[in-house]
């Protein structure tokens, strides 16, 4: 296949929506993903930072939740720091800072669109429904197609073949690897999950531990501690193979992991920094940047952030569960390292009488606590990283322990 397009550039140029970069140079423009009611379109921001040669693409993108503003500001500041070394890249960085510009709007976590999280709703061929799909589904797979190349079709939950099949389907814009930029929680500790690999109907068990392999090198260059992602029927039930990086791994064959970058609603400046830093150690662990040729303001991945407090691997975990209501009363801070049996947590009544004592179930530290004071019955605690022995390629319907 020739790597040139019709002006002969070494490259080729890359649209996306408005945006089109010759070999060489940055643009901005919008993806036009929906029809609104009063009139034009919801588009998202989009930016594509194209090398002077020829190479992978790597996709960023953030805020599909509305309030999650690191991950906002890493993906803009990725793109800043790749257009001051565009003669030295060899392939593209293509970024969407904002996934849900109605979730934005309101500074939420949810859009306006519907009540329910717009990150469970990218395409997965196994998803049943009888009714026509709702505007987020259509939305998130008319990025999809972007990340992936495909062009969206009537068939199963997709999307339709509306004018924005052909709009949201880039030149040249297809994602060799993607980093989805989030955060998790109020005082969470920073981490980078990595999903288990599904085979079955999509591939088979050997082609999904050369993609587990594949992925394991990025998300380790990335330089955060790494969570392995819930066991695979836990994950199916929570509709994470419909997240965007579940989706574009477990759907596309692509390696894609989720970045969680510390607290909501307000830029985390230290996590900025290695949010930055870890996107530049993946561009080099592709081969998109010889590492002498890195940004200038891009740090060492892992740099400023703490390591891990268990050495052995984990997974994320939310709770244990509390079986009493009332006032939650932590004795585990984030970052703290737990064994089996060591109380996490007290719940007492509205005049301070304990009521229960919550203990952990397995070895493992603490990610971040539930926000709010007040729990309910079968509420869960915090958000843990507990000891995982399970394995990274799975069949997709294994009940794993």
């Amino acid at each position: 296949m020739d790597d040139s397009d019709a002006d002969g550039e070494a490259g080729g140029r890359i649209e996306l929506g408005s945006a089109s970069a010759a070999p060489g140079s940055l643009d901005r423009g919008r993806l036009p993903v929906a029809e609104l009611p009063t009139g034009g379109a919801e588009r998202l921001p989009v930016a594509v930072a194209n090398g002077a040669a020829d190479g992978p693409t790597l996709w960023l993108t953030g805020g599909v939740h509305g309030d999650e503003a690191t991950g906002v500001a890493v993906v803009q500041d990725v793109v800043a720091a790749f257009g001051e070394c565009l003669a030295d890249l060899a392939g593209a960085v293509v970024a969407v800072p904002v996934v849900s510009p109605a979730g934005l709007r309101r500074n939420a976590r949810e859009t306006y669109y519907a009540d329910e999280d717009p990150n469970r709703h990218f395409p997965d061929a196994d998803a049943e429904s009888a009714r026509p799909p709702k505007l987020q589904e259509r939305i998130d797979a008319r990025l999809y197609a972007a990340i992936t190349g495909e062009v969206p079709t009537d068939a199963d939950n997709s999307a339709d073949d509306s004018e924005f099949a052909v709009e949201t389907v880039g030149t040249n814009a297809a994602a060799d690897a993607l980093i989805d930029c989030h955060t998790a929680g109020v005082g969470s500790e920073p981490f980078a999950i990595r999903d288990r690999v599904l085979y079955g109907d999509r591939r088979s068990e050997s082609e999904a531990a050369a993609l587990s392999e594949e992925l394991g090198r990025l998300v380790e260059a990335f330089g955060l501690p790494v969570v392995r992602e819930y066991p695979a029927a836990e994950y199916v039930e929570e509709a994470l193979q419909r997240s965007t990086a579940g989706a574009v791994l477990n759907e596309a064959g692509i390696p894609a992991f989720t970045a969680e970058l510390g607290a909501h609603s307000v830029v985390d400046d230290a996590l900025l920094d290695a949010g930055v830093a870890g996107a530049v150690g993946v561009a080099v662990e592709l081969g998109l940047l010889d590492p002498d040729d890195a940004p200038e303001s891009a740090g060492a991945p892992g740099v400023g952030v703490d390591p891990a407090p268990s050495e052995f691997p984990v997974r994320r975990f939310r709770g244990p569960t509390t079986d009493e209501s009332g006032i939650i009363r932590h004795r585990v801070a984030a970052g703290d390292a737990f064994a089996e049996g060591d109380v996490l947590a007290r719940v007492v009544d509205a005049a301070g009488e304990e009521r229960v004592t919550v203990t952990a179930d397995n070895d493992g530290y603490v990610l971040g606590r539930c926000e709010g004071l007040a729990v309910y019955e079968g509420d869960p605690i915090g958000s843990l990283a507990v000891r995982d022995d399970g394995d990274l390629v799975v069949p997709r319907d294994a009940d794993e322990e």
